[in-house]
This record gives structure tokens, sequence and C-alpha cells, in this order.
């Protein structure tokens, strides 16, 4: 346990951070899962705009720091080539 007082306001701050980090990783994760969901059935139009709504999301991830920047840009590649490949 953390015994000076700096200490402990990091501690506290820590776990508001890891909560925020979380919910954030969370959103970015949903919006992924939903044109994954659209690719798997079969649906191009649901695809593509569900891409298109999850591009930014992803982006803010890497804009608020819970994602690397190198990651967020292959995931919106993998995905639009997924989209792509349906046409």
């Amino acid at each position: 346990m953390a015994h000076s007082r700096s200490a402990r306001k990091r501690v506290r701050t820590a776990a508001r951070r890891t909560e925020i980090n979380r919910s954030r990783r969370s959103r970015v994760r949903t919006y992924i899962k939903k044109v994954e969901a659209a690719l798997e059935a079969g649906d191009q139009a649901a695809a593509r705009a569900a891409l298109v709504e999850a591009q930014p999301e992803i982006m803010r991830g890497v804009t608020k720091g819970t994602m690397h920047k190198n990651t967020a840009s292959r995931k919106i590649s993998r995905l639009s080539a997924a989209v792509k490949r349906m046409a």
C-alpha cells in the first residue's frame, strides 16, 4: 500500500484513468464487432456503413491514448479490405 500522500493520490488517479480507458477500449471494440458482424452476415451495405462509423471511433482511441496509431491503422486497413473483398 502507498504511504506518502502523493503516492496515495497516484493510486486514486490510476484507478480513475483505468476505468476511463477500459470504457474507451470497450467502445472501440464494440464498433469493430459491428463491422465484423455485418461482414459475417454478408451484408455489404451494412458493413460499409458500420466501417464509416467505426473509423473515427478507432482513431479517437488513438488520440485518447488507449490504442497505438499503427494498431488502429492496421485494424482500419484490414476491415476496409474485408469490406472491399465482398464486392
